[in-house]
């Protein structure tokens, strides 16, 4: 039996009503705050009434998202580029290389598509190769990859938490091991960015993206890029954004000869960065998850997948997740015992008001800081029926 202590503190108040569903499913969409809600609807405000938004608006938004996502991974601000999604940034890292005939990314099977459409493009016009990694066991591992990179190894494109199994990459050895070849490890933080400790100079990643609206509480449409220091002149442009450029912030002598890139991440920038809306509430909810601390937030999530697993009715459910923690991300899957009723259990759930994912013939149970232990209570009665 697994002991453990959620904090005493209720941040449900902090959100919506919910409308009677138990919502254990921010894997797929995080709820904003209310805070961050607001926040939003002041910069539609903003929109209504264009002359009151200031120059330094347009700047000022991007670099405190910056500020804040560096705290969040280990950065520096300057390694991070505002995007809008973990696609955003995954198709700007592939458009920076010089690829020749017979580089190779490596990528695990069952990645989530991300991984895949990325290189698709570069692979048809004959300027990489895919090489699909197999698992040697239930979960893909650090092993696994390894074994896969060599010489022609330019990219390892992985998640460092998988979408459709939980699976925690051990990044740290991979990345050593693309090192020795030069090739750069690039993670995937969509699944767990905000919901444990995350730092990319340990892990040793040369790039990282993620969307802002799981775990980080975001709108859709937000996300980043980060980009270790060392690697921003190593990784050529493939497209830049006005606003990166010298001299952008003063709109009254635009640049317009001579032009040069500003230093850091910011030349990788989605377009139209300081999209009000969407910033004004992805710095809101920033703040919201950095008020609370990355390391409460794993602690309760956590002790919420140690109610779910401690609670799973074993005799018709089986965990489809790394049974050991420290192999696991911050969410837990589970499938029938009999695989072809999983899809029916996830139709009971959704009756019942539970909301979970069905991937890959698993439910993805995601609990975040809004959820309680009668949401838990929910979930089991219903799996155990």
């Amino acid at each position: 039996m697994t002991t453990q202590t959620a904090p005493l503190t209720d941040y449900r108040s902090a959100f919506a009503d919910f409308e009677g569903v138990a919502y254990l499913n921010v894997s797929l969409q995080g709820p904003m705050p209310l805070a961050a809600a607001h926040e939003a609807v002041a910069a539609l405000e903003w929109k209504k009434h264009p002359y009151r938004v200031p120059d330094s608006a347009y700047f000022d938004l991007p670099d405190r998202i910056r500020e804040k996502v560096a705290r969040l991974v280990g950065g520096q601000p300057d390694e991070v580029a505002v995007t809008t999604g973990a696609s955003a940034g995954l198709a700007a890292a592939a458009a920076g290389f010089d690829w020749k005939a017979g580089d190779e990314v490596v990528v695990g099977r069952g990645e989530f598509p991300a991984h895949f459409a990325t290189w698709l493009r570069y692979e048809q016009a004959g300027k990489l190769r895919v090489r699909l990694v197999e698992p040697k066991g239930r979960f893909i591992s650090a092993d696994d990859y390894i074994e896969a990179i060599g010489p022609q190894t330019r990219v390892v494109s992985a998640s460092l938490v998988r979408f459709d199994d939980g699976a925690r990459l051990e990044a740290a050895p991979v990345a050593r091991a693309c090192e020795r070849f030069g090739a750069a490890l690039v993670l995937d933080l969509s699944q767990c960015a905000g919901a444990m400790r995350i730092n990319l100079r340990e892990l040793g990643a040369a790039m990282a993206v993620s969307s802002g609206y799981k775990y980080l509480l975001g709108p859709y449409g937000a996300g980043f890029f980060w980009i270790a220091g060392e690697w921003i002149e190593r990784l050529p442009l493939g497209a830049a954004y006005f606003m990166a450029l010298e001299g952008a912030r003063e709109f009254h002598a635009m640049p317009s000869g001579n032009l040069r890139l500003t230093p850091g991440a910011h030349r990788w920038d989605s377009a139209e960065p300081a999209s009000f809306t969407n910033l004004a509430a992805f710095d809101a909810s920033l703040d919201f998850v950095l008020g609370i601390g990355v390391e409460a937030m794993e602690r309760y999530n956590d002790a919420l997948a140690g109610q779910i697993l401690d609670a799973l009715p074993r005799t018709n459910c089986s965990l489809a997740s790394p049974s050991e923690r420290a192999r696991r991300g911050p969410f837990v899957c589970v499938s029938a015992r009999d695989p072809k009723e999983t899809q029916a259990l996830y139709e009971k759930l959704r009756a019942a008001q539970v909301s979970v994912s069905l991937r890959e013939n698993a439910l993805r149970i995601s609990p975040h800081i809004y959820n309680t232990a009668e949401d838990i209570a929910r979930l089991v009665e219903v799996l155990a029926e």
